[in-house]
């Protein structure tokens, strides 16, 4: 039996656009700042904690919804002394947005951010709760699954994009976001910051300093945030955590489960074995 402290993740094959974390007793969990590629959106179960989004910094509790864009750093730690629960989903942009464009809720195909990082609807967080402890359930089809998470999804976004700002509040793209897309695509690499930071004409000192206020991490944090991505990817599909490391990036496997437990509250070996009980599970189901 998977104890309480460990973090439970579902997933399944057909639906490769979502995944769904329980965590029951997270009071040992710390967050470093971080983000996903994917549109994030969790429910705090129990307990109180400091949740910080972009630049904005929340107090949220039992029944508040949290909601993080795909690229956004942000991290959530619970208070000293306070119980600490949760869900968390995690959604492909693409696959969500082409979803709000055939239901009507959206007029375009092409991924929107939403601007509330909480809410505080309580019919939305017990439809969450639910929808979340019905897909992790084995008495249910994929199928049904599918139909679940969409249903409730179309009333989240619904709501949410009731307080969506329009595109003139769009701030001009930042030119340190080409620095980011350089170390996005070659964060494999052990590159000297000083040696990006001259190829992009910026000092080391400037470029760190100005990174950090734009994405909340410094460009070495970034890259490490971009292997630790590209290391659940392979996790998921079953490769050697040796080899993950190896292929990601990191000096040693120590140092890529040190930095994988940080940003994911799991070790490399939980988040593999958990796809490996769901395949077990499903196999049992058929």
């Amino acid at each position: 039996m998977t104890p309480s402290t460990h973090p439970l993740f579902w997933r399944h094959s057909s639906l490769p656009y979502v995944e769904l974390r329980l965590v029951l007793d997270g009071r040992q969990v710390t967050y470093a700042p971080h983000s996903h590629q994917q549109w994030s959106v969790g429910a705090i179960l129990a307990g109180q904690s400091e949740f910080l989004c972009a630049d904005r910094l929340h107090y949220v509790e039992q029944g508040a919804l949290v909601v993080m864009n795909p690229d956004q750093v942000h991290a959530c730690n619970p208070r000293q002394g306070s119980p600490w629960a949760y869900y968390m989903m995690h959604l492909d942009k693409h696959w969500l947005a082409d979803l709000l464009l055939q239901t009507g809720v959206r007029p375009q195909d092409l991924w929107c951010d939403t601007q509330s990082n909480t809410l505080r609807e309580t019919s939305l967080f017990d439809g969450f709760v639910a929808m979340a402890g019905y897909l992790m359930s084995p008495r249910h089809k994929v199928d049904e699954k599918e139909q679940r998470l969409k249903t409730y999804l179309i009333g989240l976004f619904l709501q949410l994009d009731k307080h969506n700002q329009t595109t003139d509040d769009l701030l001009p793209t930042n030119p340190l976001y080409q620095v980011a897309a350089y170390l996005n695509e070659h964060c494999n690499e052990d590159r000297a910051i000083d040696s990006i930071s001259a190829e992009f004409g910026y000092s080391a000192g400037y470029l760190v300093r100005s990174f950090k206020r734009l994405f909340h991490m410094t460009p070495h944090a970034y890259r490490l945030n971009r292997r630790v991505q590209l290391g659940q990817q392979a996790l998921k599909q079953g490769e050697a955590i040796s080899a993950v490391a190896q292929t990601t990036g990191f000096s040693d496997q120590s140092h890529f489960q040190r930095v994988f437990k940080q940003r994911v509250a799991a070790t490399p070996d939980q988040y593999r074995r958990s796809v490996s009980e769901q395949d077990q599970d499903a196999a049992r189901c058929k």
